[in-house]
């Protein structure tokens, strides 16, 4: 399985690499006179930065009752670099949660700001506005109804007020909850169980096949 966290980083590496191409390119950027090779520093440096927040996400998601089925780092069928983090599907198939591993400043608390979610001044409800269209995506690919279909962010370092955020997006009928790490697990294990296991072994193969690998983009 696919592990968490790898994409961001290979495309990080990927651009890191591409600014350095050709003799006099690393000659400019070992001088420190290529402003292209340190955007593309800034660049793998944030993809790692954030690739932490997958992983830490992915040792969370271990802790899961049995009959979860946990998939990491999937992207959409098609053209475009849009990656989902993680995909889960509930035991017996009843939901899938499309979540989304954020690694915000641990120094500013993450809390709601006039409906939006902020992480101290700074809104960030734009990237929970991406969580809920990756969810509207992956239910139209899949053919299920969106009811179907739960998006989470999940932040790492940022403080979460009261632990948990329900945030409302134009275009999704129902809410986007943030959670700090410490609600993930528990949230998710209040999921309803479906009778036959199988049904959610079934639908969770679905979801490889319709979502491939990132990393195995050719």
């Amino acid at each position: 399985m696919t592990a968490a966290g790898g994409s961001a980083a290979r495309w990080g590496e990927e651009q890191r690499r591409a600014a350095r191409k050709g003799l006099w390119r690393k000659l400019l950027a070992a001088l420190g006179w290529s402003p292209a090779a340190r955007r593309a520093d800034a660049l793998a440096a944030r993809t790692r930065h954030g690739t932490l927040g997958e992983q830490w996400t992915a040792a969370l998601l271990t802790r899961l009752p049995p009959g979860w089925h946990v998939i990491h780092d999937r992207r959409f069928p098609g053209p475009g670099r849009s990656n989902l983090d993680h995909l889960l599907v509930a035991p017996g198939g009843t939901g899938i949660i499309v979540l989304d591993s954020k690694k915000w400043h641990a120094q500013r608390p993450t809390r709601l700001v006039r409906g939006r979610v902020h992480c101290g001044v700074e809104d960030r409800h734009a990237q929970v506005e991406a969580v809920a269209g990756y969810a509207r995506r992956v239910a139209r690919l899949l053919g299920v109804p969106e009811v179907m279909v739960v998006p989470l962010v999940v932040v790492h370092g940022s403080s979460v007020a009261g632990g948990c955020l329900t945030a409302r997006v134009h275009g999704w009928a129902g809410p986007v909850h943030v959670l700090g790490p410490d609600w993930l697990v528990p949230t998710l294990a209040t999921a309803p169980r479906g009778p036959d296991l199988r049904q959610g072994q079934a639908l969770a193969e679905m979801v490889a096949e319709v979502f491939p690998s990132y990393l195995d983009e050719a």
